[in-house]
Formats: C-alpha cells, structure tokens, sequence
C-alpha cells in the first residue's frame, strides 16, 4: 500500500525578517486533486502570477513533480530573479531531500505531484537567506504533510492560546 495514498496538505514558517518564508503545499498521487492542481497551477499563467517547475539545474526536474507559485505579486526582476533562483533551488534541493530520506518514497515519487505556494517579500535581499529558509520551509511542509501534523486535537487544544504574528490587536 503506498505511504501517500491522497491529497495532503502543509504549511511551515521559517527564518526572519524581509526573508522569511512561508510555504504553503498540496502532495498527492495521481487521480487526486493534486494532480489536477498541479496541472491547472502550470498552465494558468497570469501577469503577476507565474509558476514554474522545481529544477535541480536547468534540464533536470525533481521527482516528484513539483510546481511553484509566486504567493506575492512579482512586481520587479529582482523578485522575478529571486523566485526563478534561490528560491526555486531551495524548493527543488527540499523535494529531493524528502525522497532521500524516505520522506517521500523514492517508488511513488514519479506518480506523486506537489504544489508550493512561496512567498518572497518585495523587500528581500539576501538570496542566500532566501535559499536557505526556503529549503527548511519546504522540507518542513512535506514532513508535516506526509505525517499529518498538526493532528485536530492540537489545533482544538492550542487554539485559544496561540497568536498570530499579523494578527489584528
């Protein structure tokens, strides 16, 4: 039986200031809304927002196929750079490592697809931190994608504890 056998879903937060990032995904095989978001994601360009595959290096995609999403309108090319670089770098090194590690298992891989939402602040300017907190988000996701977390029950306990960093108040 495959260890991804539907959609999933993560989210993680990592590092600081302009460079923070903030990855959100959806993961499963083929057949599932995953597969479907992935295609429409790929094809649906629109000025502002752009998607483009993970590549290792250009001419080498990374298994599982995986797409990413400006979540932030690029406005300028150095956004468009830091995107289509260090971020797009981060995300695919992130997928690989998953498969390496038995996160994703390397036998599903060619049949599972993912979407990753990432943000990239206007202001950014440190591609290596980019890089970096993007890699550990992504990666980050994945795992608590593949292991469910949170579970509901830490959602209900922890709700009226938490704040939120943008919250109102």
């Amino acid at each position: 039986m495959p260890k991804i056998d539907r959609m999933l879903v993560g989210e993680a937060l990592v590092g600081e200031g302009n460079e923070v990032a903030h990855i959100d995904l959806i993961m499963g095989p083929r057949g599932t809304p995953a597969e479907e978001a992935f295609a429409r994601t790929l094809c649906d360009q629109k000025e502002g927002v752009n998607a483009l595959l993970a590549v290792l290096e250009p001419n080498l995609m990374v298994k599982p196929a995986t797409v990413m999403f400006n979540k932030v309108t690029i406005k300028n090319a150095r956004q468009a750079t830091q995107m289509f670089g260090p971020a797009q770098r981060a995300v695919a090194m992130a997928v690989a490592d998953c498969v390496a590690e038995g996160v994703i298992p390397v036998d599903e891989a060619d049949d599972i697809f993912i979407c990753v939402g990432v943000f990239i602040h206007w202001e950014a300017q440190d591609d290596a931190k980019i890089q970096q907190y993007n890699y550990e988000a992504t990666k980050l996701a994945i795992e608590r994608a593949v292991n469910g977390y949170p579970p509901a029950a830490k959602v209900v306990a922890l709700k009226d504890r938490t704040r939120h960093p943008f919250q109102a108040g």
